[in-house]
């Protein structure tokens, strides 16, 4: 049996969990998911807790059995908390800042990168070298945050561009006249 797959999902209070067949929808306040479980699978809520089981003990089901629990699990946290991921931009006159709902990025091309978040995602700005990306939805949260990432990823040679909080970009020494 799978370890992620067999540990049961905790439902914080104020979390409503509702399975109609292979759709099951989880909302708190204005904040709701919803997420089709693959075939045959069978998720039960009790007491707090939501578990899922597979199947059969085929490599298929035996795969998607710890994913689709990783997926809920992501989805009850979603909607009680939401995820965030931080970008840093660096580099000599770098800044970005916010215009309505499109961030603005001056990284050091011939002309400002526009870039409109996805529909559920939101992007702050707390000062001109941090961008803070906001949803309920994880997966949608770090599209979202590579996509921006990939406008100016971090060269090794000089360590300037747009990078994940925490990340660490190795230098490289430059070329040296022997």
């Amino acid at each position: 049996m799978s370890r992620v797959g067999k540990r049961p999902i905790e439902v914080p209070g104020g979390v409503k969990v509702n399975i109609d067949g292979s759709k099951i929808t989880i909302e708190s306040g204005s904040n709701k998911m919803e997420h089709i479980v693959p075939d045959n699978f069978k998720v039960e809520s009790a007491d707090n807790t939501i578990t899922v089981e597979r199947p059969s003990d085929s490599r298929k089901d035996k795969a998607l059995h710890g994913t689709t629990r990783s997926l809920l699990q992501n989805m009850v946290i979603g909607v009680k908390e939401g995820f965030q991921k931080k970008l840093i931009v660096q580099g000599v006159g770098y800044k970005v800042q916010m215009k309505g709902k499109t961030l603005v990025l001056d990284i050091g091309f011939s002309h400002s990168v526009e870039f409109t978040p996805p529909e559920g995602i939101t992007i702050e700005t707390p000062s001109a070298t941090e961008i803070v990306v906001k949803g309920i939805d994880k997966q949608k949260v770090g599209e979202t945050a590579a996509e921006i990432r990939d406008f100016y990823p971090p060269e090794p040679y000089k360590g300037k561009g747009i990078r994940y909080e925490g990340e660490y970009v190795r230098q490289k020494q430059g070329k040296s006249i022997a």
